[in-house]
């Protein structure tokens, strides 16, 4: 079993999570993760270019995002 605690600062790790813990997992050993959340990102100038030549295309010969995936799930198998 394992829970997830996603936290918005550093400071909101409290006695009570704790608490949760020992009371979700007893006496079981745990492992305790703590990393950094990484998910912002800055777009880099190479990212930022093909997004604007992505904006100069022709919208008659745009795809669906249902049609991209599909076209992504037939060439890669995702």
């Amino acid at each position: 079993m394992y829970t997830t605690y996603h936290l918005t600062s550093a400071q909101e790790v409290s006695t009570d999570i704790l608490d949760a813990i020992k009371a979700t997992f007893k006496s079981k050993p745990i492992t305790i993760i703590v990393e950094e959340d990484d998910s912002d990102f800055d777009l880099t100038a190479d990212m930022k270019a093909v997004l604007d030549e992505r904006l100069q295309e022709d919208e008659s010969t745009y795809l669906s995002a249902e049609e991209s995936i599909n076209q992504l799930n037939k060439k890669y198998g995702l």
